[in-house]
């Protein structure tokens, strides 16, 4: 194990993420024989096969597997380290890279960033403005420090602390023809939706409340991967949709309303997420510490 370098885990990565020898060498810029020399050496370390043979490229085994985990965990740390010794190294303040879901960034980090950079004046803040599937990928590859969003279904390498929580409504405009009556569940199956997409949380949870029921699920005539445009587009177009309450009460005074439903009601808790083994540079702890104290007086501020 001794003989173990991190430079072979990179391109053990790269190779394994591509599954072909020839396209990895490309990426990489160093010839073939190079790399098949790189898989050969990390299989003499760890006595085991670490591909096979598919067609015309490579697949890893289940020890190749194994190691393509370990690899990019501690490809991340060393990463980490670089970072914060280059920041001490040049005398900088640092760099806080953030990620959030579109609720998030438009209810939180405004206020937030003002919180933060009158007392940091030498940070740079980067912000990835995402759904949770991209969020939690750009976290595992070391391109975010933490990300905030709602209700994230935690894997074992990922921790959170809960900081708000919002509730998610069904809303319309003011003059919707929905509004004529008190409208049941099945009134609402009758109309059409702008909605996030299927594997958005807050969507599986609306389909799941008509579907539970005996209810075809809402037909969504617009699917966004944009939550905050909702408000304008239920404005403009005449849809229903299922938005933070928080768009209606604070988003310059459009015409929308609430349509009052208990079982379309959803409570859901804004979390800051980050991996369990990261170690976090000055500047990301202090926002990180800011999110956690005062997450819930930042949202109500921004709504």
């Amino acid at each position: 194990m001794s003989d173990l370098e991190l430079r072979d885990l990179k391109y053990f990565e790269t190779i394994a993420d591509l599954g072909h020898l020839g396209k990895a060498a490309q990426k990489l810029h160093r010839s073939q024989p190079a790399l098949t020399t790189c898989v050969r050496r990390l299989e003499e370390t760890f006595g085991t096969r670490l591909f096979i043979r598919v067609g015309r490229g490579i697949q890893l085994t289940r020890a190749g597997e194994a190691l393509l985990n370990q690899a990019r965990r501690m490809r991340v740390a060393a990463d980490d380290a670089i970072r914060e010794m280059n920041e001490i190294a040049h005398g900088n303040a640092g760099q806080v890279r953030i990620g959030a879901a579109p609720t998030m960034a438009q209810l939180v980090l405004p206020a937030a960033f003002r919180v933060f950079l009158s007392g940091a004046k030498n940070v740079q803040l980067r912000t990835l403005i995402a759904q949770n599937d991209l969020l939690k990928a750009s976290l595992r590859a070391g391109d975010l420090d933490f990300f905030i969003s709602f209700d994230s279904k935690l894997d074992d390498d990922l921790d959170a602390k809960t900081i708000l929580e919002d509730v998610v409504v069904v809303a319309a405009s003011n003059s919707h023809e929905v509004f004529k009556k008190r409208p049941n569940l099945k009134d609402l199956a009758a109309y059409e939706w702008v909605l996030a997409g299927p594997s958005v949380e807050t969507r599986q949870w609306l389909d799941l409340a008509f579907s539970s029921r005996g209810l075809h699920r809402p037909i969504a005539r617009i699917e966004t991967n944009l939550v905050t445009l909702s408000p304008s587009l239920i404005e403009q177009t005449g849809l229903l949709s299922f938005i933070s309450r928080r768009h209606l009460s604070g988003h310059g005074g459009l015409p929308l309303k609430e349509v009052v439903l208990k079982e379309t009601t959803m409570r859901r808790w804004g979390k800051v997420i980050y991996r369990k083994d990261s170690h976090l540079p000055p500047a990301a702890q202090r926002f990180l510490k800011l999110l956690c104290s005062s997450g819930r007086a930042l949202f109500q501020e921004n709504s």
